[in-house]
């Protein structure tokens, strides 16, 4: 195919939003170029709410014919947390024939520089946000995200940390210079003179698991930091949420090939029900790089196995929230409420574990029981999801069987504070929607009347189930805090005092144990939400993941800089 995007064309249309991407990066300041509000699509060639929703409707049911070599079938099966048969094919790949197809790219895309990888990414990802409406759609109907959520963490969201890992990508290969002429001095002698070249090449093809439930927003940083540095990409998606990533492997051949690049550079490999290909694809030996969002032990799997790539993983930790003392304590109830409810705490980010002095705390409306922390959390919950209609628009629906097996359980481990009641949606019937579940637990406690409820909050339990542990004193939290996260991770930690020893104190142990601290949020900002361009997600630094999204350590071991000397 001939090229219909030039070089030039390309940088000039996005060499502005690189640059306010790089200094976004830079400054941490708020910068987003994806509108977050539906109204703003259907103008220049973006579709609108009702083209969006066609578009979608119109995919449901058909074969998605990628143009893939090694094409031995085709798989299906993927069916809506809200109760509806999706009913698309996608390629199944013989491996062995794709593989070198997607190799064979790589000399051409190496060679075309950082620069014209980056406006090349910025293509794709200008053509994805065209098609938000879309993809909201695709990522709520894979994740159960409801559709708010799915437009903007879908969406926008997902599209800043995709550009946030091109930005981040051309920082790191830029770093040295393309050429430099070196001479050393020799006295009386002839000084010695080389020059000398420096490329970026690619490590090789790498591999991104998805995620069910964020298909979108984590697979975009691995996808594109290893686009961009001269990697092949081959896309192997969560079997239950394969149609938004699958959408953006077309979207990303088509762009290729358009900009006369190899379409191959980008493949999905969809699997068979139970065919399990993560491991196999994993371990090869043409595999260089892995990304991975999901459970620990497959985490922990390939971190283990796969000694042939640089592996990045976003595993599961145990989150956990100080409560000390409340300077607004309705703001410091409505905020916690917020985190616990939404998108049924099927976040990576939401809390579970919340740490209050079993003798109190202090709030701007005086002393509060132990006890009356956690029923005032309670109502503020029920408050919340009272209303049905509400309800549906936070939680969304519940993504698999396994999170609703999970919270049915946690009602068993201790006394129940707020339970957990059914939700119907009058527009997905076959939705399984669930509010949160609050159940009292002693940090203390251990095998007492044969209960141990360490055992309980010291394990993940994904979906919307939260512990209120009850402890000795600010103090036992602290150490309790650094011992969950130095023992079983966590994405995030928040703390509530207006104790400047104790904020000092939670400050030292997220230092030392490398955790990301959220302090004393009352307002509209929560702390299972982070901003790219701005917030880290993740450190890296402890057992929940082994990289943040995004920094220079996500992208810079995804390429290697080859020198190459000659006399001048």
């Amino acid at each position: 195919m001939a090229a219909e995007l030039t070089a030039h064309d390309l940088i000039a249309k996005h060499r502005p939003t690189l640059d306010q991407a790089l200094e976004a990066i830079r400054t941490r300041a708020y910068w987003s170029p994806h509108p977050e509000h539906p109204k703003a699509y259907g103008a220049d060639g973006s579709l609108d709410a009702a083209a969006g929703k066609a578009a979608f409707d119109a995919v449901l049911g058909s074969r998605l014919d990628l143009g893939q070599p090694g094409t031995d079938g085709w798989v299906a099966g993927e069916t809506s947390p809200y109760g509806i048969e999706l009913g698309v094919e996608y390629p199944h790949a013989d491996i062995d024939q794709l593989l070198p197809a997607m190799k064979a790219g790589q000399r051409a895309w190496r060679d075309a520089g950082a620069e014209i990888r980056a406006v090349v990414c910025l293509e794709i990802l200008k053509r994805i946000s065209d098609r938000t409406h879309e993809f909201a759609h695709a990522v709520m109907h894979t994740s159960g995200q409801a559709f708010m959520m799915a437009f903007q963490a879908g969406g926008p969201h997902a599209q800043d940390r995709g550009l946030e890992a091109v930005a981040y990508a051309y920082v790191e290969q830029v770093r040295t210079p393309d050429t430099a002429e070196w001479t050393k001095p020799q006295g009386k002698r002839d000084p010695l003179a080389l020059t000398k070249r420096f490329t970026p090449v690619p490590r090789g093809i790498a591999l991104m698991i998805g995620c069910n439930t964020f298909p979108t927003w984590n697979g975009y940083p691995g996808l594109f930091a290893s686009l961009a540095t001269g990697n092949a990409v081959l896309v192997k998606p969560h079997p239950r949420a394969v149609l938004p990533l699958a959408l953006t492997v077309a979207v990303a051949r088509e762009t290729l090939a358009e900009a006369g690049f190899d379409p191959n550079l980008v493949a999905l490999a969809a699997e068979r029900p139970g065919e399990g290909i993560a491991r196999t694809l994993a371990t090869r030996p043409e595999i260089r790089i892995v990304d991975y969002t999901g459970s620990t032990a497959f985490g922990d799997w390939l971190e283990a196995n796969a000694r042939q790539a640089q592996v990045y993983t976003e595993k599961a930790g145990v989150n956990t929230v100080l409560v000390e003392s409340a300077g607004d304590y309705k703001g410091m109830l409505s905020n916690l409420a917020f985190s616990l409810s939404l998108y049924s705490g099927q976040m990576c980010t939401t809390p579970q574990n919340l740490l209050i002095p079993r003798d109190g705390i202090r709030t701007d409306e005086g002393p509060k029981t132990y006890d009356e922390v956690v029923a005032d959390l309670a109502r503020a919950v029920d408050g919340l999801l009272g209303d049905d209609a509400r309800a549906n628009g936070l939680l969304g629906a519940l993504v698999n069987p396994d999170v609703k097996a999970r919270l049915e359980a946690a009602a068993g481990l201790g006394e129940v504070a707020l339970p957990s009641r059914e939700v119907s949606n009058p527009d997905f019937p076959g939705a399984v929607v669930r509010t949160p579940v609050i159940v009292k637990l002693d940090g203390a406690r251990k095998y007492w009347d044969g209960a141990d409820d360490e055992a309980a909050f010291m394990s993940e339990c994904f979906g919307p189930v939260s512990f209120a542990v009850a402890v000795d004193s600010a103090a036992d939290a602290v150490e309790l805090l650094r011992r969950t996260i130095r023992e079983k991770g966590a994405m995030t930690v928040g703390a509530y005092t207006t104790d400047e020893e104790v904020e000092r104190t939670v400050q030292e142990v997220c230092f030392e144990e490398a955790a990301q601290l959220s302090l004393n949020l009352t307002g509209g900002v929560y702390v299972n939400q982070t901003a790219a361009f701005s917030d880290f997600h993740g450190s890296g630094g402890n057992p929940a993941a082994n990289a943040a999204l995004t920094d220079g350590a996500f992208v810079a071991n995804r390429f290697r800089v080859v020198e190459v000397r000659k006399e001048a």
